[in-house]
């Protein structure tokens, strides 16, 4: 594929709003999960909950898509004037050629858990206040960031579980290559609601204490939310020109449908994304400097990832899972991570892979402890979603 621009890119979570927070807490190997105390909720997990998201309002002009979903969105939207750069790209291309693809797995629904609490006693009817279109909707999301940011161009939200905002990439990638848009916006936003905290919960999923990616004694995941974008446009574009911006340079899919919930114990379909990614790029594996491991926490996953990884790989390509530092952010996931990469390569360092504290002898990966510093030029993301549907992206620079 010809590699694009990211000409610009931000990310909030529980680390903080944008890019600096982000960073500094990567650099600085500080989490921020915390003990659940969201909502209802009562479990004995931790979190990654970003703060300040019940305060934030949206326009005026937005009102109906006022849900914690969207107001994640207005957050993240406002930082390292990410808004500002899609608004010129905006000037530059024409509204109409910029598209908007974000990826999510919940949407709005914790609104819909609260309107099930107000609903009639006798009829069950949802309060009348309830707007499913513009919160709960999956596309909500989507059709929210696209107005907010004064677009017109076509508009897609991916919904394929803990890879839907990698896919996002993706998708965007395809429509930019087929002329039907310049420029696009991607990127994933996921909001905590009591779904996914009981879902998980009930499949036996979440960490009692923060997550410990690739521990020897592992044994689950931390729920985080997060919003994160970054803008894709065409190499002639004047920001790609003036500037030495991180490029998207190939992406893998797959689809192994192993189980709805398991992966594939040896890693069938997460090897084939990223053999896929690395010949879009048209490099070897001994290019890539560094791995963003999906990495979950699980006793499954990691195992799973693991052989994968060391198939395509060996053991020597230094890897290490962020999140420990931010939870499992779910359909934000692979836009978050795809951001941390951009960072590493911006910052040439890769971060480390927190929690870990006993070395699990049967999986063989050059797993960072500590974060590297390293000439980084490539980086690798992973992001594996239930059912198997499997998505990896490939950063770097092309100085």
């Amino acid at each position: 594929m010809t590699p694009l621009p990211l000409t610009s890119f931000t990310a909030t979570s529980c680390l903080g709003r944008g890019l600096a927070a982000t960073w500094q807490a990567l650099e600085q190997s500080r989490s921020g999960l915390k003990p659940c105390d969201f909502e209802t909720v009562r479990l004995e997990t931790q979190i990654g909950e970003v703060a300040g998201v019940d305060a934030v309002r949206l326009p005026a002009a937005l009102s109906l898509f006022d849900c914690r979903n969207n107001r994640l969105a207005q957050l993240g939207l406002t930082q390292d004037g990410f808004d500002a750069a899609v608004r010129a790209s905006a000037a530059h291309w024409g509204r109409d050629r910029i598209g908007v693809f974000i990826g999510t797995s919940t949407s709005g629904i914790l609104e819909t858990e609260i309107a099930f609490r107000h609903r009639d006693p006798i009829s069950g009817e949802l309060p009348a206040s309830f707007d499913y279109q513009h919160r709960q909707n999956s596309f909500s999301i989507s059709d929210y960031v696209r107005r907010a940011l004064g677009l017109a161009g076509p508009a897609a939200t991916l919904c394929t579980a803990c890879s839907s905002s990698a896919k996002a990439f993706a998708a965007a990638e395809r429509m930019i290559s087929a002329g039907l848009i310049d420029a696009a916006v991607v990127g994933g936003v996921d909001s905590l609601c009591l779904t996914t905290l009981y879902g998980f919960h009930a499949l036996q999923l979440t960490a009692r204490g923060p997550c410990r990616p690739f521990d020897r004694r592992r044994d689950g995941l931390s729920i985080g939310e997060a919003a994160a974008f970054a803008l894709l446009e065409r190499s002639a574009s004047p920001a790609a020109r003036s500037e030495n911006p991180i490029w998207l340079l190939g992406y893998g899919e797959s689809s192994d449908a192993h189980h709805m919930s398991s992966p594939h114990p040896e890693g069938a379909g997460a090897r084939l994304a990223m053999q896929r990614a690395l010949a879009a790029a048209d490099l070897e594996a001994a290019d890539v400097d560094y791995i963003n491991l999906h990495g979950t926490g699980t006793p499954s996953n990691d195992s799973a990832e693991s052989l994968a990884v060391e198939t395509v790989f060996g053991s020597d390509t230094p890897s290490s899972s962020t999140k420990g530092a931010t939870g499992h952010t779910l359909g934000a996931a692979g836009a978050l991570e795809a951001v941390i990469c951009a960072l590493s390569i911006r910052h040439r360092l890769q971060p480390a892979g927190l929690h870990r504290t006993e070395p699990d002898p049967l999986l063989h990966l050059n797993y960072l402890t500590e974060c590297g510093h390293a000439p980084m030029r490539t980086a690798l993301s992973n992001s594996f979603g239930f059912g198997g549907v499997n998505c990896t992206l490939l950063f770097g620079r092309t100085d």
